[in-house]
């Protein structure tokens, strides 16, 4: 039996084990480098839910969307796609790196080191630039990735499952409750060219709230589009020469945005879609590039092809059927509940140290011949 006198303290070394067995929790829990610094990512929302499909367009009918949405407000960039190499492609198991992101002109991310400690760097002026070289695969481990979190998340469920590490074939379905996904066409169509305001406003012809092809835009040395964020202007038809080359641009720089905000969804690079949604041995992309001519920036210019597919002009932008929340909520969640626990462990440290004393001195009185003298 625990003497009186030693109870007390023997609950502030509980209170002391227990302090350290949260800090180890919280210490498990702890946002990793690359959690502490998350890569940003702009939506805009896309509403006027059931609103009326195109029937002008390609496919016949297109963009009806029953709910609301969010969508990039740009397109993936190559220093986004490199904080995800870094934080989950040491070993590249999944091939997420492309050679040719390194090795050609029109590529913005390079590789160093071996196999296990593979390090991930963009290239000058290239940070700003929508990454390309990605399959459908790649564009769904992101969302996999953001799904669990971002840092050390997995990239293999979430948002998609992809079983056994795969990287070609049938591509998934999304998953229900997924925050992170590929946009369905009929998502992507409706960002792009729905004019908004109501459920029957009808549809441009471009991405740039125009009916008329836009004008192509020319590009800065560092490879800044000409046009800036407004006006019906677009990168196509190989007029932006920069880095002795035809090339893509920095996002948000080559004229105006759709009628809900989303920049670039008209020329500069191609992005991968869902198609309808089910799960499938094709995938689409549309938008048209930085070498197409004016027709695959319209309404009517689409392409499928493989979702293991990778080309110099392809990219991605993802979809969200709900906001998506800060990605530090969890982290101000986390230090808000230590930083409480450790006031209640405080106080209720400090009253066990009072017991403690009142409960020595009784103790005193009881081994000894009396009490203390009352004052």
């Amino acid at each position: 039996m625990i003497h009186p006198s030693i109870r007390p303290w023997v609950g502030i070394a509980r209170l002391r084990n227990t302090a350290a067995l949260v800090a180890l929790m919280l210490a498990g829990l702890a946002v990793s480098p690359a959690d502490a610094t998350p890569i940003t990512i702009d939506w805009v929302t896309v509403g006027d839910p059931g609103n009326a499909a195109d029937t002008t367009g390609a496919p016949n009918p297109a963009g009806a969307v029953a709910a609301s949405f969010q969508i990039m407000k740009f397109e993936f960039t190559n220093a986004q796609y490199k904080d995800f190499l870094n934080s989950v492609a040491a070993t590249d198991t999944y091939r997420l790196y492309n050679a040719n992101m390194g090795s050609n002109a029109r590529g913005g991310i390079t590789r160093s080191g071996a196999s296990g400690s593979y390090t991930y760097a963009v290239k000058s002026n290239m940070g700003d630039k929508p990454v390309n070289y990605v399959s459908w695969f790649d564009a769904a481990r992101v969302a996999n990735w953001l799904q669990n979190g971002q840092g050390s998340g997995s990239t293999e469920t979430g948002a998609y499952t992809l079983v056994g590490g795969q990287t070609s074939g049938t591509a998934p379905a999304a998953n229900p409750g997924a925050s992170y996904l590929l946009p369905t066409e009929d998502q992507w169509y409706k960002a792009a060219y729905y004019k908004g305001g109501s459920t029957n406003a009808g549809y441009w012809d471009y991405a740039t709230q125009s009916d008329t092809a836009p004008t192509a835009v020319t590009a800065g040395s560092t490879g800044i589009g000409s046009a800036g964020s407004t006006g019906n202007f677009a990168n196509y038809g190989s007029v932006a020469v920069w880095n002795s080359r035809t090339n893509m641009t920095t996002v948000g720089t080559n004229g105006g945005a759709s009628a809900y905000g989303a920049f670039d969804m008209s020329g500069n690079m191609n992005e991968w879609n869902d198609l309808t949604g089910a799960a499938g041995v094709s995938r689409g992309f549309r938008g048209g590039d930085y070498l197409d001519l004016a027709s695959m920036l319209s309404s009517s210019g689409r392409n499928t092809n493989a979702p293991q597919d990778e080309f110099v002009f392809v990219g991605f932008r993802l979809a969200s059927p709900v906001p998506v929340p800060e990605p530090s909520t969890h982290a101000v969640a986390l230090t808000g509940l230590a930083c409480g626990g450790w006031q209640m462990f405080r106080r209720r440290r400090r009253l066990c140290h009072v017991v403690g004393r009142q409960a020595a001195r009784r103790g005193i009185w009881q081994m000894t011949a009396g009490p203390p003298a009352s004052s």
